[in-house]
């Protein structure tokens, strides 16, 4: 019995089938099935040419895809049922991953998840691969299987049934409640019918949308379905009230939505109108609460059944929102006019020799290569006055005495006009002009694994709508671009192709590795409270661009719990579980696991770290001029290589161990691999592609050129790896 059955379903629209059946061969997984209910001769004959990889199951043209899934299922042999439609997609290794997470929840003692629900991204006639906002309901939830009346929200996730597996016995309990054209509604009832619900935060599915304008254009009953959908379903959730709640709000806001954003017919419109005002009166919890402001009007006048004071409110909330619009665009154009006055007033003044402007991470503060430099700056050329862009809510953080100006300012533009030097690791706003004799450094803020720069055109939903025009504004103001190795000289001059120079010099943040000794090392220890002779095992993943938030990929509180009691696992993230009820409250309290999420420097948590666990973050290659162990653990690499694009594969060049599942990771720790001979001989081969400019020397090659205008021959030259001395580990500081 295989442990999924993979069930694509419907007519071959567009020609999708074909990807989505090619995707599915490349490659195979041995503990799944895949059963093509195909609908119609062109689907048959595409599935057919897929056999005997599949099982296809031919259905005359015109079956519904209601009755395509259950001829599917019926076929079906395996413990969990995905249910995956023809216009659809699966990211690579999706199938994999729900297979994985089943088989966890099947080993599970007591009550079983009847429903896995997991997130999903959208691909469009216009775009691809977009991230859903689905993230922050399975975050909440964790991996834990609950029941639905204790995550009633995970009834807000989008109504896919492409992004849930259902168990094969629960499937044939409820098949008759869950067979329905509607596969909005069928989603819905799915976790109104199970025991319990289990989450897997990553993305498993692709949902596909079609022009509109190539669909069958919708009938009135088709508008009328959806008030059919929703009464149905809180008949059904009739004495459940927390699911109530939940579906009696989306419905109201869809109700509302399609009124307002349908151009419908007047007949129609008011059909619709009459009867949403009804299904709102009628489904209306008790005590329920209307939502503040515009949003809570329009739910009055419904429940009102008041259609012309409804189009009245419609249109005068138009002209007022129209009127608004008009004054603050106005208000912007004349601040901005004014802006720019004040800037090109100043731009007409000399620029000053001695004034150095600095920005890291988008106006964060002093951080990253920026301020490795402004320090030896400091040392070198303290005739050179340092100004730092901040923003008004970081500007608190700044060390004391800190000169800074906040973005929109007056200062700010002024100082930017005039300044000789500007260094940052991101970008300058576009409006910044390139004076002639001021010299613009572009420090960066990693080595690139990921695409980066014109190489995202390729993956839209990790450029979120980047302005490559303007990028390419932007970079051609540049005057020197920082490398830490040749890899990244190359896929900088291919992401970001312009007349700057390339300065292969090493990344002035990864001089502390060099620099410091033992009592640096343990002084960060003891800043971070880790007790003496444990084990300190750093966990900084990456973000992921088609995730709505960040969800640590592991059970911590089970890796911690494996890791052992004299070893503290120091998690850096964009958020951490918060709150009372945490599930790693008691192992916060008892120092095994440390919240340093938003603890700066990140340098001082490499040096406190006797290994690291990331996945395709670029610490990894900060962390590998160290030379201490680094374990990858790469448990979405398809998805995260489709999705964003890369620039090798991390799994054959990697820095130590890779692994794919927790159960790897725990076993590579458990037996001691993660510092094996086999570990050390690859994170030689990473140092010596990935650290080759870094020897504790980057900060004063930068400032000696750049800076003081010295000549190349006369900067320090860069100390071969196997010359160079890291940092003592943890171990080697506490002898």
């Amino acid at each position: 019995m295989p442990q999924l059955s993979v069930i694509v379903y419907g007519p071959n629209a567009q020609g999708h089938l074909t990807e989505l059946l090619d995707s599915l061969e490349a490659r195979p997984l041995p503990d799944a099935e895949v059963i093509v209910a195909a609908i119609g001769d062109w689907a048959r004959e595409t599935a057919e040419g897929h056999a005997p990889e599949t099982v296809v199951v031919p259905l005359p043209e015109g079956t519904g895809d209601a009755a395509a899934r259950a001829a599917g299922a019926a076929r079906a042999t395996g413990r969990w049922l995905h249910f995956v439609h023809a216009k659809d997609s699966l990211p690579a290794g999706a199938p994999r991953l729900i297979a994985e997470r089943t088989a966890e929840l099947d080993a599970t003692d007591g009550a079983e998840a009847d429903v896995l629900v997991f997130d999903h991204v959208t691909t469009t006639w216009q775009t691809a691969a977009g991230p859903s906002r689905d993230g922050r309901f399975l975050a909440a939830v964790g991996r834990d299987s609950l029941p639905l009346d204790e995550s009633a929200d995970l009834l807000r996730l989008t109504p896919l049934l492409g992004n849930r597996a259902l168990r094969a016995g629960f499937w044939r309990a409820h098949e008759e409640r869950l067979t329905t054209d509607d596969e909005a509604h069928a989603a819905h009832a799915a976790l109104l019918h199970a025991g319990r619900v289990a989450c897997l935060n990553q993305v498993a599915y692709e949902n596909r949308e079609l022009r509109p304008e190539s669909l069958p254009p919708l009938a009135p009953e088709d508008r009328f379905a959806l008030i059919d959908r929703y009464e149905s379903l809180l008949a059904l959730a009739k004495d459940r009230r927390a699911a109530r709640a939940v579906l009696y709000d989306l419905m109201m806001r869809d109700l509302v939505r399609t009124f307002a954003g349908e151009n419908l017919p007047d007949a129609v419109a008011r059909e619709f109108f009459r009867r949403a005002s009804l299904a709102a009166v009628r489904w209306r919890p008790a005590n329920h609460e209307r939502p503040a402001g515009v949003e809570g009007v329009r739910h009055a006048l419904l429940e009102e059944g008041a259609y012309t004071k409804y189009r009245a409110f419609q249109a005068a909330n138009r002209t007022r929102r129209a009127a608004k619009k008009a004054v603050r665009t106005r208000k912007k154009q004349v601040g901005a006019k004014l802006r720019d006055q004040q800037y090109h007033r100043a731009l007409s003044r000399p620029v000053n020799p001695n004034l150095a402007v600095f920005d890291a991470y988008w106006e964060r503060g002093v951080a990253c290569n920026p301020a490795a430099i402004a320090a030896k700056l400091t040392e070198l050329a303290p005739h050179i006055h340092q100004v730092w862009t901040v923003s008004k809510q970081n500007a608190a953080l700044l060390p004391p005495g800190t000169d800074h100006v906040i973005p929109g300012t007056r200062r700010y533009w002024e100082t930017l006009a005039t300044a000789k030097y500007l260094t940052s690791n991101v970008n300058f706003p576009n409006a910044v002009v390139k004076r002639p004799d001021a010299i613009h450094l572009q420090t960066h803020h990693g080595t690139p694994l990921k695409r980066m720069g014109l190489d995202q055109k390729e993956h839209p939903a990790a450029a979120k709508g980047l302005d490559f025009k303007a990028l390419l504004s932007r970079i051609d103001k540049w005057d020197y671009s920082i490398s830490a190795n040749s890899h990244s000289t190359r896929m900088w001059e291919r992401a970001y192709p312009a007349r700057y120079t390339s300065l292969d010099y090493g990344y002035p943040r990864n001089d502390v590795f060099y620099t410091s000794d033992a009592a640096s090392v343990r002084a960060a220890r003891a800043r971070l409270g880790i007790p003496p002779g444990k084990t300190a095992v750093l966990y900084a993943p990456t973000h992921r661009d088609y995730e709505a938030g960040f969800t640590p990929r592991l059970d911590l509180a089970a890796f911690a719990d494996r890791l052992g009691e004299d070893t503290v696992l120091l998690v850096r993230a964009h958020y951490f579980y918060g709150g009372a009820a945490s599930p790693l409250t008691g192992l916060r309290r008892s120092g095994r696991i440390i919240d340093v999420s938003s603890y700066d420097p990140v340098e001082e948590l490499c040096l406190a770290a006797d290994a690291l666990v990331t996945d395709y973050s670029s610490i990894m290659f900060d962390y590998a001029n160290l030379d201490r162990p680094i374990v990858v653990y790469a448990d979405d690499w398809e998805t995260y290589r489709t999705t964003r694009g890369v620039y090798f594969d991390l799994t054959a060049e990697h820095p130590g161990q890779v692994a794919r599942t927790q159960e790897e990771l725990t076993e590579i720790f458990a037996s001691g691999a993660w510092r094996d001979e086999s570990a050390a001989k690859a994170r030689a081969a990473f140092r010596r592609r990935f650290c080759e400019y870094d020897d504790g020397r980057a900060a004063e090659r930068v400032v000696r050129r750049v800076f003081l205008g010295e000549p190349e021959e006369s900067l320090p030259p860069v100390i071969p790896l196997e010359e160079r001395t890291p940092a003592p580990t943890p171990e080697e500081a506490s002898a």
